[in-house]
C-alpha cells in the first residue's frame, strides 16, 4: 500500500512540475484533509507556481520597462550628436588660426568617442536584456570577414601593418551575419590597436569537426596571463593602454554575441609575443 502511494505521489509531482515548466495553468488544488503525500505537498506546490508566475510577471515588466528606458537614450542622443558634428563641419570651413584648428580636431575626436560609448552602451544593454535576436542565416563567411576587413584596412594602412585573411571563399554556414562581423570587428580592431606599426594580423578560418575556428593572430604587446579572463569582462581595460582610444566593451560584446549563438571565445598570448584570438561558431545552426 505504501509502495502504491509514494508511486502516485511521484506521478502527481511529475505531471504538476511539467504543467508548470511548459506553462500551462495551475489550478488551485481543493482543501485535502487525508493524511496523503500529496496532501501534505500539493498546497506547496501551487503557492511555488503562484511565486514562480509572479517573478515571471516582473522580469518581463522590468524587461520592458529598460527597453523603453535605452530607446528613450537612443533617441534622446542621437540628434545632439548629429547636430554636434555639423557644428564642426561648419567650423572646418572657417577660417580658424592654427590653435583654432587644434582644438576642432580634438572635439571631433571627442565627439566621436562620445558616439562610440553610446552606440556600444546600447548595444550592451540590448544584449544583457534579451532584446536582440539573433537571425541565423546560411552565407559565405568570406563575405562577412571582406566587410569587416574594409572598415579596418584604414586604421591598418596607417600603422603600416600587413593583413593577411585565409578563407575558402566557398565555405558556408549558418549564423548571425550582422552581429557575427560585429563581434570579428571587435577583435580586428583591438589587433590593429595594439600592434605596433610595422607589425602583422593573420585572419584564418579552419572548419573543425564541431566548430568553425576564426582566428585574429597578431604580433602586438601580448597579454599577461593573469590578465586573460578580465579582458572579457565589462569596462576592462588593461593599465598600459589608457593613452589608446577605448572604453573596454568590444571582447565583451564579442563574448555575448559568440555566445548567443552556442559558440565561444579563447584567448593565447604571452606577454611581448603578440595574441591569438579564437573565435568559435557551432556547424550545426
Amino acid at each position: 500500500m505504501k509502495n502504491k502511494e509514494v508511486e502516485l505521489f511521484a506521478d502527481q509531482v511529475e505531471e504538476t512540475l511539467d504543467m508548470i515548466l511548459s506553462g500551462k495553468r495551475l489550478e488551485e488544488p481543493e482543501e485535502v484533509t487525508e493524511d496523503t503525500l500529496w496532501g501534505k505537498c500539493g498546497e506547496k506546490f501551487w503557492r511555488l507556481y503562484q511565486v514562480w508566475n509572479q517573478k515571471e510577471a516582473d522580469a518581463l515588466r522590468d524587461k520592458q520597462q529598460i527597453k523603453s528606458l535605452i530607446s528613450d537614450i537612443s533617441h534622446q542622443t542621437r540628434m545632439p550628436l548629429a547636430n554636434m558634428k555639423l557644428y564642426l563641419e561648419f567650423l572646418q570651413e572657417e577660417n580658424l588660426s592654427e590653435k583654432g584648428r587644434e582644438f576642432l580636431m580634438r572635439l571631433e575626436e571627442q565627439a566621436d568617442k562620445l558616439d562610440f560609448l553610446l552606440q556600444s552602451m546600447v548595444k550592451m544593454s540590448r544584449l544583457e536584456n534579451g532584446m536582440i535576436q539573433i537571425r541565423k542565416e546560411e552565407s559565405r563567411l568570406q563575405q562577412t570577414l571582406t566587410a569587416v576587413v574594409s572598415q579596418i584596412v584604414p586604421a591598418a594602412a596607417k600603422k603600416e601593418l600587413e593583413l593577411h585573411v585565409e578563407c575558402d571563399a566557398d565555405f558556408r554556414m549558418k549564423y548571425d551575419r550582422k552581429w557575427t562581423e560585429e563581434a570579428i570587428f571587435n577583435v580586428l580592431d583591438n589587433a590593429v590597436k595594439y600592434t605596433e606599426p610595422g607589425g602583422s594580423i593573420y585572419v584564418k578560418v579552419v572548419s573543425q569537426e564541431i566548430f568553425t575556428k576564426i582566428s585574429i593572430q597578431d604580433t602586438g604587446k601580448g597579454i599577461l596571463p593573469e590578465r586573460q579572463a578580465e579582458i572579457f569582462t565589462r569596462f576592462y581595460r588593461e593599465p598600459e593602454v589608457h593613452d589608446i582610444s577605448g572604453v573596454g566593451i568590444g571582447l565583451y560584446l564579442t563574448r555575448k554575441i559568440l555566445e548567443l549563438q552556442n559558440g565561444y571565445i579563447e584567448v593565447r598570448s604571452e606577454k611581448g609575443k603578440g595574441s591569438e584570438f579564437c573565435m568559435y561558431l557551432p556547424n550545426e545552426a
